[in-house]
């Protein structure tokens, strides 16, 4: 049975410990031997591997940022965790495999999901308000978080989920045929899809498109700095700011996520941070704290932070709702420690889900749910104190 890179049993491949002939077939539930054609359940098992083969290879499309090794082996050198994978196995992603020591997406130009979104769906508050943006996702991601919200797609291979097929110039198509001014990349990890999104967002900007990447942030630095030129926006999901909770909550590690916010603030792509708050496991005043003050010392006080609240999702509906008490709180704390624009999300109608200028404290953005009921910003600026508000506004 395959294993994940840290010896324990890989979630996506249980379903597998139930085959036979090294995974050709697997028997349906009640199955006796001693009913049915044994051999020509066998056979039709792997004639309907070979079509899926066939179809699998038909979608292939060289990986980028690897490096070949002895014996057929390659080294991933997209995430951090530089999966060694071997002849015809995939990364911990599963939707990139190694063939014959060339690695392979399999996901790229065969979306999962598609839709047009409000841009404060994402969220981004200070990203063109009131725009809508096409998005899009394709199977698969590189850590395991336990409430993930869309673990049906995230946390499945590109063969156990229906996907459509569309070039980067068709979604760029669409994009423009539905009015938006950014593709979104979303739902997922775009970083597993990474050539696709590179391509859709060169396309994009061919047209007049903005791109937009909504990401964990679980990427090694050169492939994002050859992202950046083609990009507008980056939100990046900070879990927490406690490497235990990466470890046992998310399977990965925080310090990246960190290198990739520092690098995203140098570069001048707009960013904006969402820390979903898990009742006991990451909403402690003490964490709050500590991270307002990295957040304020590292990459200033004007980058956006949405407290997020959860809800109960995946592996973790044992825990109740974020308290919105619980979001308030790290509110006020990462208001005192001198950021200017946190936010409290997932709570319909709530304050503070309103910009207030920092100078005049007047709301200059009055948001419902995912609707702008007042912008007061012009050309960047406060309409009242002229003072500048950082974001992207046109």
């Amino acid at each position: 049975m395959s294993t994940s890179l840290d010896g324990r049993i890989n979630r996506r491949k249980f379903i597998e410990a139930a085959t036979i002939c090294a995974g050709c077939a697997v028997l349906p539930l009640g199955f006796s031997y001693e009913r049915a054609d044994f051999f020509g359940l066998i056979n039709t098992a792997l004639a309907e591997n070979k079509k899926k083969e066939a179809l699998t290879s038909s979608k292939l499309h060289e990986a980028l940022f690897y490096k070949k090794l002895q014996n057929n082996r390659i080294e991933c050198q997209l995430c951090p965790r530089n999966c060694t994978v071997t002849d015809k196995e995939r990364g911990h992603c599963e939707v990139r495999e190694n063939r014959d020591g060339i690695y392979y997406t399999l996901v790229y130009g065969n979306p999962c999901t598609t839709n047009i979104d409000p841009i404060e769906k994402k969220p981004f508050f200070h990203y063109l308000p009131g725009s809508t943006a096409f998005s899009l996702a394709t199977a698969g991601c590189n850590i395991d978080c336990k409430f993930c919200q869309n673990w049906q797609i995230s946390q499945a291979r590109p063969e156990a989920v229906k996907s459509m097929k569309l070039s980067p110039s068709e979604i760029a198509d669409l994009a423009i045929g539905y009015n938006c001014q950014s593709i979104a990349y979303t739902y997922s990890e775009p970083t597993v899809f990474y050539e696709y999104v590179r391509d859709c967002a060169i396309e994009g900007q061919k047209r007049g498109l903005n791109s937009a990447v909504i990401s964990n942030g679980f990427i090694q630095a050169e492939p994002l700095n050859e992202l950046l030129p083609h990009l507008k926006a980056m939100k990046v999901d900070l879990k927490s700011f406690s490497q235990k909770y990466y470890s046992d909550i998310c399977n990965a590690d925080l310090q990246p996520v960190l290198d990739t916010i520092k690098l995203l603030k140098k570069s001048g792509l707009w960013l904006e941070i969402v820390y979903l708050m898990l009742p006991t496991l990451n909403d402690s005043p003490q964490e709050i704290q500590s991270l307002s003050k990295w957040i304020l010392n590292e990459i200033g006080p004007d980058v956006p932070i949405h407290f997020t609240r959860f809800h109960p999702e995946y592996l973790l509906t044992n825990l109740p709702p974020t308290p919105v008490e619980s979001l308030e709180c790290a509110y006020e704390i990462a208001k005192k420690n001198g950021i200017n624009f946190p936010y409290v999300g997932n709570v319909y109608g709530h304050r503070y889900e309103n910009t207030y200028c920092p100078k005049c404290q007047a709301e200059i953005i009055v948001r419902s749910g995912f609707k702008i009921q007042k912008l007061a910003i012009t050309e960047g600026r406060c309409e009242l104190c002229g003072r500048n508000i950082p974001g992207v506004w046109s």
